[in-house]
């Protein structure tokens, strides 16, 4: 009993180990990390002037009164305003109803783009607030976005 209980453990530690991946992978989709910048050094100096600045015309959206079943989108638009490139990782929100799209590339200084939200309002009624969170190399690295709208129910669906 002693020796199968062994047998078990040791495969379950090669299993678990073989299957972590190396610190030297590289995905296509990784970011450099030359591109990512601290803005405080070890001794408090702060070095902000290099970073990207991500600025947005406008981080809140309200598309109104909407129909139960619509889609609907919206366009944030931005600008680096900072001295390096700008990289999005990611943008999120809570709601699978509301999906963000953003560049996959970087965008240099003084250069645009737009972060799309597709809110899908099947399922929804009243008031919808959704947050999205995107996260980049700028300095903060986490930004706020939210779009709100209020869903009619047809007397049909109800």
């Amino acid at each position: 009993m002693f020796r199968f209980t062994l047998v078990i453990l040791a495969l379950s530690l090669f299993l678990g180990l073989s299957g972590c991946k190396s610190k030297t992978d590289k995905s296509e989709n990784s970011v450099s990390p030359s591109l990512v910048t601290n803005p405080i050094t070890a001794g408090g100096n702060k070095n902000t002037g290099s970073l990207p600045m991500m600025v947005f015309e406008q981080t809140k959206h309200d598309f109104g009164m909407m129909i139960q079943g619509e889609k609907l989108s919206y366009s944030f638009k931005f600008t680096n305003k900072g001295g390096s490139d700008l990289i999005i990782s990611d943008a999120s929100s809570t709601c699978g109803c509301t999906v963000p799209v953003w560049p996959k590339y970087p965008i240099k200084p003084g250069e645009s783009g737009k972060l799309e939200v597709v809110f899908n309002s099947a399922g929804k009624s009243g008031r919808n607030v959704k947050p999205i969170k995107v996260l980049t190399n700028a300095q903060p690295n986490t930004i706020d976005l939210e779009i709100t709208a209020e869903v009619y129910v047809p007397e049909s669906k109800k």
